[in-house]
């Protein structure tokens, strides 16, 4: 069941988006890392990942 989108305080490496993005979706984290490091060469991952960094509210508890 996926859980509702917020930035964990705990298992993230920098602000909790790609632990947020994983969590939500059932997916691992090395996956969704590996995926803003491909569109972070591309040139648009790091703009996306500050988007969401900001967009996403972090957990309450």
């Amino acid at each position: 069941m996926a859980t509702s989108l917020v930035r964990p305080r705990r298992g993230k490496i920098i602000g909790g988006v790609c632990a947020a993005l994983a969590a939500r979706f059932g997916l691992p984290k090395f996956l969704v890392r590996l995926g803003f490091v491909i569109f972070g060469v591309v040139g648009i991952g790091e703009l996306v990942y500050i988007i969401l960094w900001v967009l996403i509210p972090k957990d309450a508890a």
